[in-house]
C-alpha cells in the first residue's frame, strides 16, 4: 500500500498537478463519485501501444484531469476531459494552470450525455463515471460522431461493471477488441482489475 501511495504522490509531483483523493460531494445514483485511475494502471495503458501523437483522447468524467494530463505527457496525444461537477471542474482548471508543458489537456464543463463528440476524437476513456442509463446516451453521441465522420474509435473501460459489459455487448456497432490485464498490480486478484477495449471499426 505504501509503495502505491508513493507512486501516486510521485506522479502528481512530476506532472505538477493535484489529483489524489476521492470526492462524492455531488454524486448520486446516476453520476458516481470522483476517484482517480491509479497511476500504475495509467502506466500500463500508456505502454499498451494504443496511443500516439496523432490520437485524440476523450476522458469521460475526467474529474481533476489525471488521465488527460498523464497520457498527453507520456504519449503526446491530444486530450479532452469532460466533467459535470463544477467544484471538481475548478480543481481541474487549477491543474491545467500548473501542469508541466508536456501535460496538456482541455477541460470542458458539461454533462457527458450532452457533449457533442468532435470528429477528431478516436479514443474514449471511462472509469465507471456514471450509470448504464447515461452510458447509453453517451454511446449514442459517440456513434453519431462515428457515422458523421467514419474512423476507427477505441473505447477503454477500466474496472468495468457487469452492467457496463452486458450493455456494451449489445451495441451492434461495437466489437470487443482487446483487454489489458491489471490484476497483478494490486492485491486480491480482483477480476475487474482490467481495461476492456471495444472498437468502432473503420467503415
Amino acid at each position: 500500500m505504501q509503495r502505491t501511495t508513493d507512486n501516486e504522490n510521485t506522479w502528481d509531483k512530476l506532472l505538477q498537478i493535484k489529483t489524489s483523493g476521492r470526492d462524492d460531494t455531488n454524486s448520486d445514483n446516476y453520476r458516481f463519485p470522483y476517484e482517480p485511475t491509479p497511476y500504475t494502471v495509467l502506466e500500463r495503458l500508456a505502454d499498451s501501444g494504443f496511443f500516439g501523437q496523432d490520437d485524440v483522447v476523450l476522458d469521460y468524467g475526467c474529474g481533476k484531469g489525471r488521465v488527460g494530463f498523464f497520457l498527453s505527457s507520456r504519449t503526446k496525444v491530444s486530450a479532452v476531459g469532460i466533467e459535470y461537477d463544477e467544484h471538481i471542474y475548478k480543481t481541474a482548471l487549477e491543474n491545467q494552470k500548473t501542469a508541466v508543458k508536456t501535460a496538456k489537456t482541455d477541460i470542458v464543463l458539461t454533462r457527458a450525455e450532452e457533449y457533442k463528440v468532435l470528429s477528431g476524437v478516436n479514443r474514449c476513456y471511462f472509469f465507471n463515471p456514471f450509470s448504464v442509463e447515461i452510458l447509453r446516451k453517451v454511446m449514442a453521441r459517440i456513434i453519431e460522431s462515428y457515422y458523421g465522420d467514419p474512423r476507427e474509435i477505441l473505447l477503454f473501460f477500466y474496472y468495468p461493471t457487469d452492467e457496463y459489459i452486458g450493455y456494451l455487448m449489445t451495441v451492434d456497432e461495437l466489437e470487443f477488441y482487446d483487454e489489458i490485464d491489471c490484476t497483478d498490480l494490486f492485491e486480491g486478484n480482483d477480476r475487474r482489475e482490467r481495461i476492456m477495449i471495444f472498437r468502432l471499426p473503420m467503415m
